[in-house]
């Protein structure tokens, strides 16, 4: 019996599937997280937008990027594109070493309120914004005090948002590993303070969990909690030199935290207040992530010998 094909032809068609890609604006792309942020959003597949001043300090990671925009984050009017199209909006955005004059105000809450703007005008689907553990307990500081403001506009803006506030870098504990191979280290006190700091790499995977959590806030740490006296320990350890740890007594940090505050420049004042007052907090999130302490010491003594 002939069967016409051209009749049932429609009802063999196989339907097109059509894949939305979501797009992700990365603001911070150049800085230590941003890189690993951008690399775990296309591992995962998105399109990636990434924003920076500097385009050539994305060469490294160019690859895992759709679309560069050059644009200031401090000026507005250079974004005005940065957010047409884009499901979710990620930022690191925030001084690490103060330059071209700019204040904390500036770029950690200033910068980011300019995205959050233009988010908002472009009717952006999710926030997600980096901060610091405890930063509520640091909110004399500048730099806390500029992320504490806009953590709230950001709870304010009716938008759906994640905040991540992480403990502290593996690249924040590898002065830890510079003083041990001196052959000597000074501590805070008797040291017993506790961090479980985290890698870049980890903090990236886990920020991409925690996307699908409505106006929500998260602390996070890495897989290991440590004293920073053990830290040290374990820095001279691998290095092979037998633990020569100097105990500065509580009263003489916050005594050199003030005169640092009183003679010095903010962009000397801030980080060293900074560093004196973490050194008080324990500063241990949610445990997660496969890198560890020892390994990144190891890495480190491995790259130098």
């Amino acid at each position: 019996m002939w069967i016409n094909s051209v009749l049932l032809a429609p009802i063999f068609t196989i339907p097109k599937i059509i894949i939305i890609m979501k797009k992700v604006l990365v603001a911070g792309s150049t800085g230590y997280l941003g890189r690993y942020v951008v690399r775990e959003f296309k591992k995962q597949g998105y399109y990636v937008r990434a924003v920076a001043r500097n385009t050539k300090k994305l060469d490294d990671v160019s690859g895992q990027i759709d679309e560069i925009l050059e644009a200031e984050v401090t000026k507005p009017e250079t974004l005005t594109t940065c957010c047409q199209d884009i499901d979710i909006v990620f930022s690191s955005v925030g001084i690490t070493r103060q330059q071209d004059g700019l204040s904390y105000y500036d770029v950690d809450y200033q910068a980011n309120k300019n995205l959050l703007q233009e988010a908002i005008k472009n009717r952006v689907k999710k926030f997600m914004f980096i901060s610091v553990l405890n930063a509520d307990k640091m909110s004399e500081l500048s730099v806390m005090d500029a992320k504490l403001k806009f953590v709230h506009d950001l709870e304010k803006s009716g938008m759906d948002y994640t905040i991540i506030n992480p403990s502290g870098f593996f690249s924040d504990i590898k002065q830890y590993y510079e003083m041990a191979k001196v052959g000597f280290s000074l501590i805070l006190g008797d040291g017993q303070v506790k961090i479980n700091p985290i890698h870049g790499e980890d903090l990236a995977k886990y920020c991409l969990t925690k996307l699908d959590k409505p106006k929500s806030s998260f602390n996070v740490g890495g897989p290991d909690i440590f004293t920073h006296r053990e830290m040290l320990e374990l820095a001279f350890k691998i290095i092979g030199n037998s633990p020569n740890i100097i105990s500065v007594p509580q009263w003489i940090g916050d005594l050199s935290s003030n005169i640092v505050k009183t003679l010095a420049p903010e962009n000397i004042s801030t980080p060293f207040q900074f560093a004196i007052a973490a050194l008080t907090l324990e500063m241990v999130g949610e445990q997660t992530g496969a890198h560890t302490l020892e390994d990144y010491f190891k890495q480190l003594h491995k790259a130098k010998n």
